[in-house]
């Protein structure tokens, strides 16, 4: 009696395992997003731009909306300037040729010569056009510590 309970408490969990195993969109997704953290903590305006929709917004945890070139301008100039920009805690959730991720973005590095760290909460929406992701919105919420 306490084979076929055991197999079946194995096939439920192994059943569990599988489906929660991410799909290759969302791998690409979750790669995706942090080659544009790399390149935002680097200075890489050129990746940036390749990444954002043309029509792109980031709301920031102030309220303030922003689009592309504002953005571009600002990874560019490298103000502020981040000695860590990373995602982590991240949940990728598709809907056909749009993507919701959401996690936690953790900065560390300097503006106006001031040190800054901080965790944000963040939403970002992307959209597929053609074969490639496209991150078309972006939301940020600053995390009390």
């Amino acid at each position: 009696m306490r084979r076929p309970m055991l197999s079946a408490l194995l096939l439920v969990l192994a059943g569990t395992v599988f489906a929660a195993a991410p799909s290759r969109d969302e791998r690409d997704l979750l790669r995706e997003e942090a080659a544009v953290c790399h390149a935002v903590e680097a200075g890489d305006a050129a990746y940036v731009r390749k990444v954002l929709d043309p029509r792109f917004t980031l709301t920031s945890s102030t309220g303030v909306v922003t689009d592309l070139r504002q953005n571009l301008a600002e990874v560019a100039a490298r103000e502020p300037r981040y000695s860590e920009f990373r995602n982590h805690d991240q949940r990728a959730r598709l809907y056909g040729d749009a993507a919701i991720i959401t996690g936690i973005t953790s900065i560390r590095g300097t503006s106006a010569g001031q040190p800054i760290a901080a965790d944000y909460q963040y939403t970002d929406t992307w959209i597929r056009r053609g074969r490639a992701w496209r991150l078309a919105a972006s939301h940020a919420s600053r995390l009390a510590h």
